[in-house]
């Protein structure tokens, strides 16, 4: 192998092996196997989510009989259906036409006989697309208050227990306005644990979580929220659907897509070039650039000492860190990550990473993530550019785009949560 191809060979396996993590969550793939018998009345399909479009149109390509129905993507993840309408939408910070479809469908499933059956199509980034406010709110609180989440360093279990408890269609309050219908929900998770409460805020499942413990996150993190809201909690008007309630007694959900799924078709790709892959864990949380540091260390460890793994091998891991934005940079939780690692590993020659958000988009941007190299820091230096500076002013994108080393993909038509692959060699 020439010295330009050995240079290239890490670069391009990271690469197949993120390809292969989101080819294996693709709706085509999953939606089939997991697709329920034929009502006796009518099929109503109905979704949210950036993989929902593809996952209606997996259902129509499948399903034989009639049906209809709408679901709301996001901008730009719209695929052709042919019976399913296709709706559009804001992520993560949410929109008018998220709210105004939110509405649709929940006006779409009221009226339903026990003969019909609701098919919900459910994945990442249904919250934002859902934005439907308890009454006495509206969409500007809504959108104040995920702005303020998303730059506190919530997890995303703590953010969606607030959306759960202060909109009009998540928390199980979607299932209840279908009853007495069945309502079957496939879920492509992209959330720590694949709790079907926090894929898009659990819109069709019961939540045990109460206004009491929202407004506990809220003072937790130190987000000022308007009176409205506080009365919301507060009074308890904003209660969710709890399990065991009677009109979600026939309300079922199915995980078929996860992040454990994906890190096992890397690990394949990573096998299949002599390569032993490790997961470390499908549902590692916290700040994004402490877990850098963690993971950049376990790297050197094994690098240098042959534990707790032997080399070469990859390092795999999935989840979903947490940014506390301090800065006014271009950055997404996946390149915060990927940056924290590269100045912990400080341009150690074997060791190569990508990080990548499996939707696509890391933070509000069009890119996916990115990857760093041994001689990415020294590259950084030539440039000019500080990367400890650049770390703390959250500016991964700022970072990995000056190096030509981010990774774009355009719209994936799935999430299953970030990925993270450490290549030693």
């Amino acid at each position: 192998m020439s010295e330009s191809s050995a240079r290239r060979a890490p670069r391009e396996l990271l690469r197949r092996m993120f390809d292969a993590a989101v080819a294996s969550a693709q709706p085509a793939l999953r939606i089939p196997k997991f697709l329920p018998p034929a009502p006796k009345g009518r099929l109503i399909v109905i979704g949210a989510g950036k993989a929902s479009a593809a996952m209606a149109r997996a259902v129509e390509q499948h399903w034989p009989g009639p049906l209809s129905g709408l679901v709301v993507t996001r901008y730009g993840y719209a695929v052709p259906c042919e019976r399913v309408e296709i709706l559009e939408a804001a992520h993560p910070v949410p929109d008018q036409a998220g709210l105004d479809a939110a509405g649709r469908i929940l006006a779409r499933v009221r009226g339903l006989t026990a003969d019909d059956l609701v098919l919900c199509l459910i994945s990442g980034g249904g919250s934002a697309l859902l934005p439907l406010p308890a009454p006495g709110l509206d969409l500007a609180v809504k959108q104040d208050v995920n702005r303020a989440l998303l730059a506190s360093g919530a997890t995303i279990g703590e953010m969606n227990c607030v959306r759960r408890h202060l909109s009009a269609i998540k928390g199980g309050r979607l299932a209840a306005a279908c009853h007495p219908a069945r309502v079957v929900t496939l879920l492509i998770s992209d959330v720590p644990g694949d709790r079907p409460t926090d894929i898009a805020s659990g819109p069709t499942v019961g939540d045990p979580t109460t206004c009491a413990d929202a407004l506990a996150i809220l003072r937790r993190y130190d987000i000022a929220v308007s009176s409205a809201v506080l009365d919301l909690l507060t009074s308890g008007r904003g209660e969710s659907v709890k399990p065991g309630d009677p009109r979600l007694a026939r309300a079922e959900a199915h995980l078929v897509a996860t992040p454990q799924m994906a890190l096992e078709a890397a690990a394949e790709v990573a096998r299949a070039a002599g390569l032993e892959a490790y997961v470390l864990g499908d549902a590692i949380e916290g700040e994004a650039s402490d877990v850098g540091k963690v993971l950049g260390a376990i790297a050197l460890q094994a690098a240098e000492r042959g534990q707790p793994f032997r080399t070469p091998c990859v390092l795999l891991s999935g989840g979903e860190t947490t940014v506390t934005v301090r800065g006014g940079g271009r950055g997404g939780r996946n390149v915060e990550f990927l940056l924290s690692l590269a100045i912990t590993l400080d341009g150690h020659p074997r060791i190569h990473a990508l990080a990548g958000d499996t939707d696509g988009v890391d933070g509000q941007e069009e890119i996916a993530g990115g990857i760093a190299t041994p001689d990415s820091l020294a590259r950084a230096w030539a440039l000019g550019l500080k990367p400890k500076d650049m770390l703390a002013n959250n500016d991964g994108h700022g970072f990995f785009g000056a190096l030509g080393d981010s990774v774009v993909t355009g719209p994936t038509l799935t999430n299953v949560n970030d990925f993270r692959a450490i290549l030693i060699e």
